[in-house]
């Protein structure tokens, strides 16, 4: 039995590991800092997000453990309990921020749609695996097409335009990747700038086109629509070089800075630790990003290749948008940066499909877990 644990542990790519836990601990230091130098400094989310931690890498772990074929032979199931999930959250849901987009279970708040980009990508990788050779019939592409929009229409619907336009991005990634004649792009790009005036007219509410607006210069009006992008550029800017340190960025601390343990964390760091520390930061995401590559590189199978393509999109996807709303260089849509920002849905539902790549790893590396 030891031998078996040993064997199992030494199989675990703890590269990977470490490079999650280290990003994870860059969250809990801003967290930390931003609660520690105050008159009367209280640490409940500092608490709440450690316990999220240690929900996450428990469920990455078991998840890690647990045949990446699984989920695959129950993706109808998955994705139809999504819908029912998104439509469930309209009804019974609670508003935060403007979107009816969470549950309140106990005091804590639960926001599916972070599971149902788990969801969506088990769905595609599965359904494009079953009809690979069957790609010369559109019908496949239209089927997955009604499928992602039906999600991304409830989606905009709480409203959630930044997760709705995650979840389109999974599946234009994996469409893209797959062996279809260069007109059909181009059709599909066509297809989609009509849905985006379609979408601008009569979809769009009136502060999603404002963020947009505001994204395109933000100093029309600094003090309503585009006092958040201001206020973060402000930060990001303010840590120079080596930043002011931990609990001591004036932006952040003295409150100018709006969603600092969310949306706005990354101004958070750049503020604190500098461009120093912002670049560390970037690296870590870089090398978890290199490091799932590796791991897709060895996959042995269409499912497995198109199922971690998948999670990397909306984990790049995440990261650049959130990035870039920081920054000023794009819209601000209220997604937060993977194992970084506050909230035990976003963190919890990230490990998770971590897992799953993790034991994609484990399955291609040790016949033990085979």
């Amino acid at each position: 039995m030891p031998l078996k644990l040993f064997r199992k542990f030494r199989s675990f790519d703890w590269f990977l590991i470490i490079n999650i836990l280290l990003l994870i601990f860059f969250g809990l230091s801003a967290l930390y800092s931003l609660q520690f130098n105050t008159a009367d400094p209280d640490f409940t989310l500092f608490k709440k997000q450690v316990i999220f931690v240690i929900i996450g890498l428990i469920l990455f772990f078991l998840v890690s453990f647990v045949n990446h074929h699984f989920w695959g032979d129950y993706y109808k199931v998955i994705i139809i309990i999504s819908f029912l999930v998104l439509l469930l959250v309209l009804s019974l849901g609670v508003t935060l921020g403007g979107a009816r987009g969470w549950f309140e279970i106990g005091g804590t708040t639960i926001q599916p749609v972070e599971l149902v980009k788990i969801a969506l990508v088990i769905f595609l990788a599965k359904f494009f695996s079953i009809h690979a050779k069957d790609l010369k019939v559109l019908k496949y592409i239209i089927i997955s097409a009604i499928v992602t929009g039906g999600l991304v229409g409830l989606v905009i619907i709480q409203p959630d335009f930044g997760s709705a336009m995650i979840l389109l991005s999974i599946w234009i990634l994996i469409v893209a990747v797959l062996p279809l004649k260069k007109k059909f792009y181009f059709k599909m790009f066509a297809i989609f700038i009509i849905l985006l005036v379609i979408s601008w007219s009569f979809v769009f509410q009136d502060y999603q086109r404002d963020r947009i607006l505001t994204f395109m210069n933000p100093q029309n009006d600094p003090l309503g629509t585009g006092y958040n992008v201001t206020q973060s550029i402000i930060a990001v800017g303010s840590g120079q070089f080596i930043g002011r340190g931990l609990a001591l960025g004036s932006q952040s601390q003295l409150n100018f800075l709006p969603a600092q343990e969310t949306d706005f964390i990354f101004a958070v760091i750049a503020e604190e630790l500098g461009f120093i520390g912002a670049s560390i930061l970037l690296v870590l995401f870089f090398t978890l990003f290199y490091r799932i590559f590796k791991i897709l590189k060895k996959a042995s199978d269409d499912y497995s290749i198109f199922l971690i393509l998948g999670i990397l999109t909306f984990l790049i996807a995440q990261l650049f948008i959130n990035i870039g709303m920081n920054m000023g260089l794009a819209p601000i849509a209220g997604l937060p940066l993977p194992l970084v920002s506050y909230g035990g849905s976003s963190l919890i539902s990230t490990l998770i499909a971590l897992g799953i790549i993790h034991n994609i790893h484990l399955r291609n590396r040790d016949k033990y877990f085979n």
